[in-house]
């Protein structure tokens, strides 16, 4: 019998494997997992790190993570923490894929449906996760402009909307930085722009996935 459309971890199982691109991604956070035990100081050992971003980051802000105990049992004890942490970011970002690629429920005979569009950029902002969400990114995109425009030392502002919008941010880093060096105007301007773009797909994968799970039934 049908249950009350509350939260689930079967409901978040079940999004992160039923699908394909779900499981691709699945499969490709776990070849990083494998570069980052074969090669520790590879630039690509930060893959599973950037793949289940932007939750994976959160340790950055807790007293846990790789590295963070002094030695010993501590030090095992916090890469099992960190370990078991990624793979809860690789979960939700898997049952995040699922759901943006599941269909809706058909809307009642007689009612018009909503563009595709409009619905996808509606799951931004019509969930309190995904609200959420965007009030960090703004917060952080805030805390650098104020930084950049105003402050008299910017410091490593840009740090913290980099981290907010990640994984796609760092293609704002990468794309802003050429325009860095003699505009720098322009590589704020762009690099601002990116982090907005991606903060927006973050937020859409946040909302369809809250949608979803509300609105998946379980069975008793």
């Amino acid at each position: 019998m049908p249950t009350s459309p509350r939260f689930s971890p079967r409901r978040l199982l079940a999004l992160a494997t039923d699908s394909l691109p779900a499981r691709a991604y699945l499969g490709l956070v776990a070849l990083g997992v494998v570069v980052l035990f074969l090669a520790p100081d590879s630039p690509y050992a930060m893959a599973p790190a950037l793949l289940t971003a932007p939750l994976s980051f959160l340790p950055v802000f807790l007293p846990f993570g790789a590295g963070a105990a002094g030695g010993g049992a501590a030090e095992v004890a916090a890469a099992v923490l960190y370990g078991g942490w990624l793979l809860l970011c690789a979960l939700v970002n898997a049952a995040a894929f699922g759901a943006l690629v599941r269909r809706p429920d058909r809307a009642p005979e007689g009612t018009p449906s909503p563009r595709p569009r409009r619905t996808l950029l509606a799951a931004a902002v019509d969930n309190w996760p995904a609200r959420v969400y965007v009030a960090v990114v703004a917060a952080a995109l805030g805390t650098f402009l104020y930084a950049v425009l105003l402050s008299p030392d910017p410091g490593f502002a840009g740090i913290w909307p980099l981290i907010a919008a990640a994984p796609l941010s760092f293609l704002a880093v990468a794309v802003s930085a050429p325009a860095e060096g003699s505009l720098p105007w322009l590589g704020t301007l762009v690099f601002t722009a990116g982090v907005v773009l991606a903060g927006l797909v973050n937020a859409v994968l946040i909302g369809r996935l809250a949608r979803t799970i509300r609105s998946t039934p379980t069975r008793g």
